[in-house]
C-alpha cells in the first residue's frame, strides 16, 4: 500500500529540477528558431535558478538539483547562468545577426 505522504514528498523533490529542465527546454526551442539571443539569456536563467532553488531548499527538496555541496551548486550553477547572459547579452554582430 503506498503512503500518501511519501508520495507527495517525492513529487515535491522534483518540482525544483523539472522547473529548470522546463525553462531550459523553451530555451532550447527558441534556440533552434533561431533566436539564439533569447533563447541563450533564457538558458542563463534556467541556471541561474537553479542556483536560487539550491540556495533556499534543503537538500532533500532540491532533488536532482543537489549534485555537489550547497557553496559548490551556488558557485557553478550561478556563475555559469551569468557569464551566459553576459555572453548573449554582450554579443554584436556575428553570423545570426
Amino acid at each position: 500500500m503506498h503512503d500518501r505522504f511519501g508520495d507527495r514528498s517525492r513529487f515535491s523533490e522534483h518540482v525544483a529540477f523539472g522547473l529548470v529542465v522546463l525553462v531550459a527546454l523553451i530555451a532550447f526551442v527558441l534556440i533552434a528558431l533561431q533566436h539564439w539571443r533569447r533563447g541563450a539569456t533564457l538558458l542563463g536563467g534556467a541556471l541561474v535558478l537553479a542556483a536560487v532553488f539550491r540556495a533556499v531548499l534543503s537538500p532533500e527538496r532540491a532533488g536532482l538539483l543537489a549534485i555537489r555541496s550547497r557553496p559548490v551548486d551556488l558557485l557553478l550553477y550561478g556563475g555559469l547562468g551569468t557569464l551566459i547572459i553576459i555572453d548573449a547579452v554582450t554579443i554584436v554582430g556575428g553570423p545570426f545577426s
